[in-house]
């Protein structure tokens, strides 16, 4: 009965190997979540259209000046707002679509990629 109690838990190699994986994860965490609090940040500057009555956005020209403001004050560098941002007007309100993708190295030639793709129906104020 000896031996049974011996064998309990992991071995030094399998915590080594739980450790490793944990460590990717996190890893992989850490590089992609600054992408997606990018992608949140541009999700409610968009919205802030609607909402910010002292913006008082009422043109495609107005409403670009007020989501570049909105990147400069989250910090957003690195994306061209007139690559990813394409904004029509159509029935009195504004249809933004925000498509762009961001990647990042992970070992060598491979890469993590996030695509972001998302279409906004935004009343005028």
């Amino acid at each position: 009965m000896k031996f049974a109690r011996s064998q309990k838990g992991l071995s030094m190699l399998g915590w080594v190997a739980v450790l490793a994986v944990v460590a990717f994860l996190a890893s992989t965490g850490f590089k992609m979540f600054p992408h997606y609090m990018d992608y949140w940040a541009l999700e409610k500057a968009i919205m802030s259209v609607e909402t910010d009555k002292a913006a008082d956005v009422r043109s495609v020209p107005e409403f670009y000046a007020h989501i570049s403001k909105m990147m400069q004050v989250n910090g957003i560098r690195g994306v061209d707002l007139k690559d990813i941002l394409e904004i029509k007007i159509e029935n009195n309100e504004f249809r933004a679509h925000l498509k762009y993708e961001r990647r990042e190295a992970l070992i060598e030639n491979l890469d993590l990629v996030a695509n972001f793709d998302k279409e906004f129906r935004v009343r005028m104020p």
